[in-house]
């Protein structure tokens, strides 16, 4: 049986007893910090979705620590083209600003923890104006 998703609108360290194998759901157009945990290679799935776009501030989704990084893409779109980006073996943050870099209402990501130290991504974005990548390596 599937958890029932988490609705949060306020920064978020996420735990593998309540969030993983649900999908948080951040609901505030305030921009708001998510947390992932260590990776340790557990399999565990961690998906967040965009309930209301972000306006202010930018919504960020991060690695716990200087060592884990993202690896895998996701689709981002404001039309029927769109793009795909890929997060490369350096980046370890996603940075949702409510523009041309996804935040929109019904963007989401998921993460697996596939192996200690590494994260796979996929996902979809929902941009505005020319699509621009998430996509960083901001955590020490």
């Amino acid at each position: 049986m599937a958890k029932k998703p988490v609705t949060t609108t306020a920064a978020l360290s996420l735990t593998r007893n309540v969030h993983a194998g649900t999908v948080v759901v951040l609901d505030n157009a305030t921009g708001k910090i998510i947390t992932l945990p260590a990776s340790a290679g557990n399999g565990d799935i961690y998906t967040v979705y965009v309930k209301t776009t972000v306006s202010s501030g930018n919504h960020v989704i991060q690695v716990a620590n200087g060592t884990d990084v993202i690896f895998g893409g996701v689709a981002i779109s404001t039309d029927i083209a769109g793009v795909t980006m890929l997060s490369n073996g350096t980046n370890d943050t996603i940075t949702l600003n409510g523009s041309t870099a996804g935040g929109l209402a019904g963007s989401w990501v998921r993460l697996t923890d596939v192996v200690a130290g590494f994260w796979m991504l996929e996902g979809f974005l929902v941009s505005t104006g020319s699509e621009g990548t998430p996509f960083s390596a901001a955590v020490s």
